[in-house]
């Protein structure tokens, strides 16, 4: 796997779970530090206000607000869930009724690429190949510092949108992890400059392979949810054109084949479209249509 995807999903990782944990504190202190108003009526039947916890009881004890450690636990019990929710919406879309048609052109464009992938990575130039690769690397990693920027910035000023974007890019990447992990392994495709050039499958067992290419797979599903959650057309440009400078550079660099530039781009778009039509907040993005 890339080295900058990895670091990517390490630092979301640890700043999801810095933030889950402050969530889950700050929580604990309201619920410690909100008012109770009991109204005896007598010895043995009272009616307690309060916070949402709390119950009209009869004859019993007054109940709790959950603990941090309660609050917290729900909240990672509530993301695996939602997780695996969206994998399996992820999964199934392909075989509905409304999607065959885009199912038949995506085949349909693959099978093509894959075809004439030789033709191609032999016609290209094999000079600049350090400079496409590194045009690919900084695009990739500026989108990545740029997102967790707008993450910060909406954590530190409370502001919603940018907050969920942020909350949404990192959904999104572990989505799309799991979507790029299997095929990397069930493909196991040679890169153009390896072996015999012909870009022979199923002769690797691991990632870091060719086939779906990582680089633009992630990079396009960064751009699609910030272009979604920011519908501007300055916002476009930059995101998307990011993105195919990132499948570009990573062609002409020979680092993938045609095909793989294809899919793993469609597919990051794909998945980041789906991810925050499934999860944006009405009123926050224009774009959102829940």
């Amino acid at each position: 796997m890339p080295r900058s995807v990895l670091a990517i999903l390490k630092i979301a990782l640890l700043a999801y779970l810095t933030v889950a944990s402050v969530a889950a504190a700050v929580c604990q202190i309201d619920s410690d530090t909100s008012p109770k108003i009991v109204v005896q009526r007598d010895a043995t039947d009272f009616l307690q206000l309060g916070t949402p916890n709390d119950v009209v009881a009869r004859g019993g004890q007054p109940s709790f607000p959950p603990t941090a450690d309660q609050a917290h636990h729900g909240l990672i019990s509530r993301s695996l869930k939602r997780g695996l929710r969206d994998q399996k919406q992820l999964y199934l879309a392909p075989f509905k009724r409304s999607n065959l048609k885009w199912d038949v052109l995506f085949v349909s464009g693959t099978a093509a690429l894959l075809a004439t992938d030789r033709q191609f990575s032999r016609a290209l130039p094999t000079s600049h190949l350090d400079a496409s690769r590194n045009l690919s690397n900084v695009c990739l990693d500026s989108t990545s510092a740029a997102l967790i920027g707008l993450w910060a910035y909406g954590i530190k000023t409370k502001n919603r949108h940018a907050k969920e974007t942020g909350e949404l890019e990192l959904e999104t990447l572990a989505n799309t992890f799991l979507v790029y992990a299997p095929m990397q392994f069930a493909a196991g495709r040679e890169r153009p400059e390896e072996g015999t050039g012909n870009g022979r499958f199923w002769i690797h067992g691991g990632f870091n392979t060719s086939f779906p290419a990582g680089h633009p797979m992630f990079t396009w599903t960064m751009a699609s949810v910030v272009a979604h959650e920011y519908p501007r057309t300055w916002v476009k440009l930059l995101a998307y054109g990011a993105a195919t400078s990132v499948s570009a550079g990573r062609f002409l660099g020979r680092e993938h084949f045609a095909s793989d530039i294809f899919v793993g781009s469609l597919l990051g778009y794909w998945v980041g479209a789906h991810i925050f039509h499934t999860r944006c907040e009405p009123g926050l993005s224009e774009a959102c249509r829940r």
